[in-house]
């Protein structure tokens, strides 16, 4: 049988700030815009976790999607729901807190749990805005 795709959506809101501490103030405006704003700024983001796998023959699932959603809330969105991204959440401590950069740290803490429950990790999509969101394929092309 040939590997399935599931996905879970979860969502949160977090503040953030797009700044680089080593270039000056016009520098970080001209490159980060609105998101470089001093007193920071938020979203309501959508976190999408699919995991790939062959179904289990009793169950006919991949992965219990309530054990996906349990872990999703508690190992990153219970963790970074209404938090400043930048200085609340300890997994992103030092990470300049961009969409891509959240989305990678995410596969990182995801990818060894979903492998406990027999399943692999295949993509984290993180939606940011109605126009900008991050996929993320573990660092290896989706194709």
């Amino acid at each position: 049988m040939h590997s399935v795709y599931i996905t879970r959506r979860e969502t949160f809101n977090a503040a953030h700030k797009l700044w680089q501490p080593a270039w000056s103030d016009e520098k970080n405006e001209e490159v980060f815009g609105a998101c470089a704003n001093k007193n920071w700024h938020g979203h309501n983001f959508t976190l999408y976790v699919t995991v790939c796998g062959v179904p289990n023959p009793e169950t006919g699932f991949v992965m219990n999607l309530k054990d996906l959603s349990g872990l999703i809330r508690r190992e990153v969105t219970d963790k970074l729901d209404h938090k400043n991204m930048n200085l609340d959440v300890p997994f992103l401590e030092g990470i300049m807190a961009s969409t891509e950069n959240v989305a990678v740290v995410i596969w990182e803490i995801l990818a060894p749990l979903v492998e406990g429950y027999g399943a692999t990790l295949a993509k984290v999509k993180l939606v940011e805005t109605e126009n900008n969101f991050v996929e993320y394929f573990g660092g290896k092309p989706p194709f």
